[in-house]
């Protein structure tokens, strides 16, 4: 058994708006001695007045970077917490949990992807998905692995300016930015959730949680996928634009033979950047926590 005051280090692959969220959140932790965090990214000039956060900063390009093998070679990762977006999930989290090292995902919509999602299920280290931005899944996670569960669905309603996509042509951002309080939502997608994060890479994680969630129970990693499949073609996604919208709102229904579920959520966009809820490093800090009690415990 570990000792209980052993030092954990904690990787992270991102330090951005979540990120810098994440180590303020840790402040107890590092300022004690029991954690020591370090953070790669990609330019660390464009992080110099960040620095007094208590993570250690590493340069890295990715996972062929000699800094990232240095630090999988020469020192004890405990954990590898991703919160870097989709891409760098699908790069970094397959290279982590090939490594034995547990992986907590903040970037939930990589599993939409399934390569990444074999990739990620079936290796030796442990993956530790996060809510993100919406809570009473457990209930429905319930339900589902109990198959009590038929449909499953979410709308999501943001402000137009954290909707904007470079992919939308001139006059889908224009109908964006010209929306006024007095306008009805302006629905402007609706699908799956594969479907969703395509489009709205930093939107929507959150449909792709709710897949995994209502997913069902899997023995192993092959049916893990497999359910996951089903799950991400069962759930339907609408998202809409609102200005009257301040918070982040998700509204999820789900129903089935445990019952009619349905709730909503509104979060305070994050400071740093609107287009992500603030729920998220809250929510990735106590998945992050939870990791790490369970490596005390073996």
């Amino acid at each position: 058994m570990r000792p209980v005051d052993e030092v954990k280090s904690v990787l992270m692959i991102g330090f951005g708006a979540i990120g810098r969220h994440v180590a303020t959140l840790l402040h107890p932790e590092i300022s004690s001695g029991r954690l020591r965090l370090t953070a790669l990214v990609r330019d660390l000039d464009k992080h110099a007045g960040h620095r007094n956060l208590g993570a250690e900063l590493v340069q890295a390009e990715g996972p062929q970077d000699p800094n990232w093998a240095q630090l999988m070679a020469g020192s004890v990762i405990d954990v590898v917490v991703e919160c870097a977006g989709v891409s760098a999930a699908k790069s970094y989290g397959p290279a982590a949990t090939a490594a034995g090292i547990p992986l907590v995902l903040t970037s939930v919509g990589a599993l939409a992807d399934r390569p990444t999602r074999r990739a990620l299920l079936d290796r030796p280290g442990d993956l530790h998905v996060t809510n993100g931005a919406i809570g009473g899944l457990d209930v429905l996670e319930a339900a589902a692995q109990a198959h009590a569960l038929d449909s499953v669905s979410i709308t999501t309603a943001k402000a137009p300016g954290g909707l904007v996509q470079p992919w939308m042509d001139a006059e889908e951002v224009r109908r964006l930015n010209q929306l006024s309080a007095a306008d009805e939502p302006l629905t402007i997608f609706t699908g799956t959730p594969a479907e969703a994060i395509v489009k709205f890479p930093a939107n929507v994680n959150i449909t792709v949680a709710l897949a995994w969630a209502t997913r069902g129970l899997g023995v192993d990693a092959a049916a893990d996928d497999e359910l996951m499949e089903t799950a991400l073609e069962r759930t339907r996604v609408e998202i809409r634009a609102d200005l009257s919208q301040e918070d982040s709102h998700h509204h999820i229904t789900a129903a089935g033979s445990a019952g009619v579920f349905e709730f909503s959520i509104s979060s305070t966009p994050s400071p740093e950047n609107p287009a992500t809820s603030g729920l998220t490093a809250l929510s990735v800090t106590r998945t992050l926590r939870t990791c790490l009690a369970g490596l005390k415990r073996n």
